[in-house]
């Protein structure tokens, strides 16, 4: 049995759960969210959501698990929501926001504008003497992490000198240079 799979999800007050068809929704006061399931069954009990599955199958197994992890990150999403931050580090990286519109500058010779999606929320913050972050969040946590990978592609840490955008506590692995 799933050891994850297994667990129960407690409903917290104030978000609903549907489930229609092999569709589940959920409602919550950052918003809506729904996923659609195969080979497993879902039930609402007593303020619980549980996840089953009919046998043994080895897709079946799988799914258990997998489709546990997504609805419980869905209610934990629209009751508190998630974030993610992300540190620019390297001389001359600055990131300003005007709304959605997120303007970086990675030593290219040109500034990158980037349009994130109305349910990811942008931030920056920028103090002298220390490296600029980009604060996102966000109720769909699959989202969240898109589009923080995406702003992390534009320029991966390098492992000499650990420029680039990473996320904030990311250990990076370093290499000495050349040796004289």
């Amino acid at each position: 049995m799933s050891r994850i799979g297994k667990n129960p999800i407690a409903i917290p007050a104030g978000v609903t759960v549907e489930v229609k068809d092999a569709v589940i929704t959920v409602k919550g006061k950052l918003g809506e969210l729904t996923q659609e399931f195969s080979d497993v069954t879902v039930k609402i009990e007593d303020n619980q959501v549980i996840v089953e599955r009919s046998s043994d199958h080895k897709d079946e197994r799988a799914k258990h698990g997998l489709y546990r992890s997504l609805i419980n990150n869905m209610i934990v999403g629209v009751s508190e929501g998630f974030t993610k931050q992300l540190e620019l580090v390297g001389v001359g990286y600055r990131a300003s926001n005007q709304g959605q519109k997120l303007d970086l500058a990675l030593g290219f010779s040109h500034n990158i504008v980037l349009d994130v999606v109305s349910e990811v929320v942008v931030e920056t913050i920028s103090e002298k003497g220390k490296n600029p972050i980009v604060k996102l969040s966000s109720f769909d946590k699959q989202l969240l992490g898109q589009v923080a990978a995406k702003i992390r592609g534009f320029r991966k840490p390098e492992p000499y000198k650990g420029k680039g955008v990473k996320f904030v506590g990311e250990e990076l692995r370093r290499k000495a240079g050349k040796s004289a």
